[in-house]
């Protein structure tokens, strides 16, 4: 298992913070996801053989936040 920080950009409530955290935990090989909109990062830890860091960044995208890996 690895775990990452992600930055997120664009989040404002927790409507936004559910939103990514669900985007995350609906990826097959995530583990766990905890996100801080105070500190704009998500915590992930996931399987690398079963997804990479590129795809939870895209997951993001997706639901219309910006995110790099830290």
């Amino acid at each position: 298992m690895t775990k990452t920080i992600f930055k997120v950009d664009g989040m404002n409530c927790m409507h936004c913070v559910g939103k990514v955290e669900s985007v995350l935990t609906d990826q097959t090989g995530v583990e766990k996801v905890k996100v801080n909109l105070k500190k704009g990062e998500a915590k992930v830890k996931y399987d690398e053989s079963a997804v990479t860091t590129d795809q939870l960044i895209e997951n993001i995208k997706t639901v219309g936040y910006t995110a790099t890996a830290k």
